[in-house]
């Protein structure tokens, strides 16, 4: 079985999880149980980074659906960042860059977050 590991950074009010290996059915219980303790902090500002990230399966994607509405309905987010060609081409079959905010550098999605819309 790969190794999965979220390393996790602040700017300000938002938090960066930096994903690294493989996100599947047995390891995405790891991302469900930081977005867990990130809304108990009230921490609804997330910037996804998946520059380290290998593998993604239709658990690792289930994980960021179950948690966008939530992140949304307190004025929060999940931005995405970083992925490389075949990450995005997963979330791209599947339609989430309709749902999501996908950008190619960190330093964009963070700051989106300080941009009103």
């Amino acid at each position: 079985m790969e190794d999965f590991n979220i390393k996790e950074t602040s700017n300000g009010q938002i938090k960066i999880l930096h994903l690294e290996g493989f996100l599947d059915a047995h390891t995405s219980s790891s991302l469900e149980s930081t977005f867990n303790r990130l809304i108990d902090e009230k921490s609804f500002k997330v910037v996804v980074n998946f520059d380290k990230l290998s593998y993604i399966s239709s658990a690792g994607l289930g994980v960021f659906m179950a948690y966008i509405e939530q992140m949304r309905n307190e004025q929060g987010d999940i931005k995405l960042c970083e992925m490389s060609d075949k990450i995005y081409n997963v979330f791209d079959m599947l339609g989430f860059p309709l749902l999501f905010e996908i950008y190619k550098e960190e330093k964009n999605a963070v700051e989106k977050f300080n941009t009103p819309d």
